[in-house]
């Protein structure tokens, strides 16, 4: 098995997110969407071209301001396709679209994006990716999987040596109450 550690830390364009990002848990509704936007654009492409890309990403949806991106209109997708710093792909922009309008609704109801994730702890991964794909566009199972290692919802982020395993430790991800052979399959 090779992990992420194996190659990203030290890395010049993997180690920053490595060491401080990739599975310590996080509970701001716009951090949270910026993962799960950079999730679908990695989406048959290389992880590392989407952190290259993640200050343009930021820069081209409004620093993820939710209530913004829910009301792009077709002038804003023809921007954002003519955007050459980003992933130019109307099926992702448009499922940006739609999830931010599906995050607003999930606001309302559970006052936060973070509850509504929270809510539905603990569930294995297949039950995520159902209700995943029940809930949002372009979240198939690698994708809905990788946004929920990232945020500390799912194991499997670090070998058990790596730093930034001990680190994550000590902040309590929401896989480690139940440990690890709940979510084995």
């Amino acid at each position: 098995m090779s992990w992420y550690c194996d190659y990203a830390i030290g890395d010049d364009v993997h180690g920053y997110y490595h060491d401080n990002e990739y599975g310590f848990p996080e509970h701001d509704d716009g951090r949270l969407f910026e993962r799960l936007v950079l999730e679908i654009n990695q989406a048959g492409l290389n992880w590392g071209l989407i952190l290259k890309k993640r200050s343009a990403f930021r820069e081209a949806f409004d620093h993820y301001d939710i209530q913004k991106i829910s009301e792009y209109n077709d002038t804003d997708i023809e921007r954002l396709l003519n955007n050459a710093e980003i992933i130019r792909n109307k099926l992702k922009i448009s499922s940006v679209i739609h999830n931010a309008n599906v995050v607003l609704k999930l606001i309302d109801e559970f006052s936060s994006f973070a509850m509504w994730i929270e809510a539905h702890h603990p569930l294995k991964k297949h039950e995520w990716v159902t209700l995943f794909k029940k809930t949002f566009k372009f979240t198939g199972g690698e994708i809905t999987g990788e946004f929920l290692m990232s945020i500390g919802y799912l194991p499997g982020t670090h070998r058990t040596d790596c730093p930034a395993y001990q680190r994550i430790s000590k902040h309590k991800p929401k896989w480690a109450e139940i440990g690890h052979a709940f979510y084995e399959e």
